[in-house]
């Protein structure tokens, strides 16, 4: 038998954080592949350590997190180089997992389940500057103190408060709808499809909140709308003179799904033929205020749908 090494043991802590790490990368970068990549590159600053650097760690999870922040706000210093050339609007790369599945022990989709990870709340997230987000999301959603912050982003104590004061007060402007529970969701998601599907414009309306917003993430690889577009009566029009150019039926060989926690649609790719277009695979979820839709965020990029788990 092997000799268990003093590596080994880190290793098995290590996994045992695995979970927390990830969920902390996702909600500053909003991507399945950087939160991985940081938690890999995590475990390789850790496996570099030598004996008195090993050493060194008082708190094992708390470092990891303070270096998973620092390997993050790297990449989010990097984003907007790396967005210039992206056609269109950006979303969060969705968590999909079926609807009324098992549990899963997957650390992503079990971090989803927390309210700051819903979509609503990473599109908020995503407006900030990158030293806010981290200075935000490590001390309010995971409790690490200003003086740690500090040393990530290379301020003081006071500064690094600041930054999260100031983030603070932006989510609060913004105002990001609180996840509505399921069943109100699955009512409302059905009213809107039911009315779609016969064409009813006013009962579309009365489903879609005044001031709701479309945004749709595609890149240019696939159809959805590239602006964002606003208003009730709009997007009712709009999704009515959608869907005569698909197949009948398109909408109902779809399925529901949880993207980020919240109820969801999935749509399969179909080619077109007789007139119709053909549909590119979709992702799509909602936010609900005062028990209507209030965003619909639509995914196309099949970038962003590589690793999504689809319904059977």
């Amino acid at each position: 038998m092997g000799t268990t090494t003093a590596l080994d043991d880190y290793a098995t802590q290590f996994a045992a954080h695995r979970g927390h790490l990830v969920g902390v990368a996702y909600r500053l970068t909003s991507t399945r592949a950087d939160a991985e990549d940081a938690v890999q590159e995590a475990w390789l600053r850790l496996a570099s350590l030598d004996e008195a650097g090993r050493a060194g760690i008082r708190d094992l999870r708390a470092w990891l997190t303070t270096v998973v922040g620092r390997i993050c706000l790297d990449r989010l210093r990097s984003a907007p180089a790396r967005r210039e050339q992206y056609v269109g609007q950006w979303l969060p790369e969705p968590i999909v997992t079926p609807f009324g599945a098992p549990v899963s022990e997957d650390p992503l989709e079990a971090a989803v389940r927390d309210d700051g990870i819903r979509m609503a709340a990473l599109v908020v997230l995503d407006k900030l500057t990158p030293e806010q987000r981290v200075a935000f999301v490590l001390h309010d959603a995971f409790s690490v103190p200003f003086a740690e912050i500090a040393g990530i982003l290379g301020c003081s104590p006071d500064a690094a408060r600041q930054h999260g004061s100031r983030a603070r007060r932006a989510l609060e402007s913004a105002d990001p709808p609180p996840r509505a529970e399921l069943t109100e969701q699955q009512q409302v998601l059905e009213k809107f499809v039911t009315a779609l599907l016969a064409g009813d414009i006013r009962a579309m309306a009365e489903v879609l909140h005044p001031d709701v917003v479309l945004i749709g993430d595609s890149d240019g690889k696939g159809r959805t709308t590239r602006q964002i577009m606003v208003g009730a009566d709009k997007l009712s029009r709009f999704f009515l003179g959608l869907i005569r150019k698909y197949e009948p039926g398109v909408i109902s060989r779809g399925a529901p799904i949880l993207v980020n926690g919240d109820l969801g649609l999935w749509l399969p790719p179909m080619p077109g033929h007789d007139g119709f277009l053909s549909v590119d695979e979709h992702v799509q979820s909602m936010s609900l205020r005062d028990g209507r839709i209030v965003a619909i965020y639509d995914i196309v990029n099949p970038d962003k749908l590589t690793h999504i788990t689809r319904p059977a």
